[in-house]
């Protein structure tokens, strides 16, 4: 079985030696993604909302990229920086899916790439 490796312009380029995602078979492993906008490579930390916002858009244009939607997100993994956000980045990470929502776990971190505050990959079925 071959691995296709997915990448887009939509959203931002990995800041290390990894893929934006890589496809194999009929599952669809996204590399974790942080609140960097890919139009023009800054980071959208105002707000934990703008933060959770960019980050699950980022996540849907991998998606796109491989034919994929929210929906398709079988399993997800949600690392924060400190366990009070997960209240408002739990609502917001839900708003992007309808009633079958994927597995999930949440893990409070010591710190993340570029001292952002939540970072999300996701596992997505064809």
């Amino acid at each position: 079985m071959s691995n296709t490796i997915i990448n887009t312009g939509q959203a931002p380029a990995p800041i290390g030696p990894y893929s934006q995602a890589v496809l194999t078979g009929n599952l669809l492993f996204v590399s974790g993604q942080i609140a960097i906008n890919p139009e023009n490579g800054e980071l959208e930390t105002s707000n934990i909302g703008e933060e959770t916002h960019r980050v699950m858009k980022n996540i849907g244009a991998i998606l796109s990229e491989a034919g994929l939607h929210y929906d398709h997100v079988v399993k997800s993994t949600i690392f924060l920086s400190d366990m009070d956000l997960f209240t408002e980045v739990n609502k917001i990470y839900g708003s992007y899916f309808t009633d079958n929502f994927p597995a999930r776990e949440t893990v409070a971190v010591k710190e993340l790439p570029k001292k952002v505050r939540v970072e999300i990959s996701v596992i997505a079925s064809k």
